[in-house]
This record gives C-alpha cells, sequence and structure tokens, in this order.
C-alpha cells in the first residue's frame, strides 16, 4: 500500500515537472509569451503525443492560455512583458491589419472604448472568440492591400500593422455599408472632429481612391476631398 502511494506521488511529481519544462521554456526562449504549435515542436523534438500532453498539462494547470487552434499564450503571472491584443490579432488572423473602430479609436478619432478588435483580412472573413477577447476580420478587395497601413512597436518591443485613420473610415464604410458622401456623417455619427481631418493631404485621399473598387467607398472619398478643398 505504501510502494503504491509513493508510486503515485512520484508520478506527479514528474508530470509536473515535464509541465513546468514547458513553461520554462518558453520563458526562456520566447519573451512575448505568445507561441504557437510549430514552435512548440522546435523546443521539444520528439513525437506529437508528447507535445500534445506537455500542452495539455500547462493549460490544465493554468499556465499558459490556448487563444485559438495552434495558438497559445502564457497566463499574465507568467509574462516578462506585457501582451499587446493588437500585435496578437495578426497572429490569430493574417495577413491582416489593425482597421475600422480599433484603428479609429488607437489614433483618437472616435471617443468611445472599442472591446472588439477589428481587423481587415487578405482571407475570408471571420470571427474568433478566445479568452483574451473577441477578433474579428473582415476581407475588403483591394489593389494594395497594405496602402495607407503601418508598422508600429510598443514600448515592450511587440510589432503590430494599424491602418490610417483614413483608411480605417474608408474600411468602416465598405463593411458597414454606409452611404456616406463627405464628412458630415463621420463627425455627426462617429463624432468624429472635423480639426482630425486637417492631418489627411489629397494625396492620402486619392491614394485610397485608387486603392478600392467599390462605388461607396470612392464616393465617400470623393466627397471628403471636396469637403476639405483638397
Amino acid at each position: 500500500m505504501i510502494f503504491q502511494i509513493l508510486s503515485f506521488i512520484d508520478s506527479i511529481l514528474k508530470k509536473s515537472a515535464e509541465m513546468n519544462k514547458l513553461t520554462e521554456q518558453v520563458l526562456g526562449s520566447l519573451p512575448y509569451g505568445q507561441f504557437t504549435s510549430q514552435e512548440v515542436a522546435t523546443l521539444f523534438p520528439g513525437s506529437d503525443d508528447r507535445r500534445y500532453s506537455l500542452v495539455r498539462r500547462a493549460i490544465a494547470s493554468g499556465e499558459i492560455i490556448r487563444v485559438r487552434r495552434g495558438l497559445y499564450c502564457l497566463a499574465p503571472k507568467y509574462r516578462k512583458k506585457g501582451m499587446n491584443l493588437y500585435a496578437l490579432a495578426q497572429q490569430v488572423y493574417g495577413p491582416s491589419y489593425i482597421s475600422l473602430e480599433s484603428a479609429l479609436s488607437w489614433h483618437g478619432w472616435i471617443p468611445e472604448a472599442v472591446h472588439i478588435i477589428t481587423n481587415v483580412s487578405f482571407r475570408k472573413s471571420k470571427e474568433f472568440k478566445t479568452p483574451l477577447g473577441l477578433f474579428s476580420y473582415d476581407r475588403i478587395p483591394q489593389e494594395l492591400f497594405y496602402s495607407e497601413v503601418k508598422r508600429f512597436t510598443d514600448e515592450s518591443g511587440n510589432v503590430f500593422l494599424m491602418a490610417s485613420p483614413l483608411k480605417a473610415l474608408a474600411d468602416y464604410v465598405y463593411i458597414r455599408k454606409k452611404d456616406w458622401t463627405g464628412i458630415e456623417p463621420v463627425v455627426g455619427s462617429l463624432r468624429v472632429e472635423a480639426e482630425e481631418f486637417e492631418q489627411v493631404s489629397k494625396d492620402n485621399i486619392e491614394g485610397l481612391i485608387n486603392n478600392y473598387s467599390n462605388s461607396r467607398v470612392k464616393r465617400f472619398l470623393k466627397g471628403l476631398r471636396k469637403d476639405l478643398n483638397l
């Protein structure tokens, strides 16, 4: 009986040590705390079953979080650096960039907090409900997918792709099916301050007019150009 109890305790300790090994390896090798199944395979060569067991035990113990199939992150108390959901969004589903309400909020153009990470994707539209939040992705036909999209790095070194405010508005008009013909509904519906458009140039607008084939988006951008006397 004593031997069985000792064997059981020994088994638990071995499983715990193996589980901790995954967390330790991620902490030591992947500073941003999010990682994929492929990265686990690099850290732990061998059988898929062993890797699956490592991941499953780490999830059960609360050391890692399953974001979606094949994508994981360390639980908050184990992270060396802050996690940026905008940076994570490109790993959840890509190629993609932050746009629509999330981009307008990040740039400070709209006053409301946005609780969904809104993105535009090169692939078909999808939505992901994750333990870290809701990520939505919409496909928009464009000539150049990354036109008016910039790369940003936060204080922790996380990298993310963000649409300019003007592009976020163009994407918004397309996805929300707005029949806007100038600046007035933007100010009235989204409560964007008219002064924000002082940073918009004629080249910005004309570049996006040529980038979208959708008639509603073109009509909005041409009306905006007229209202801004550009």
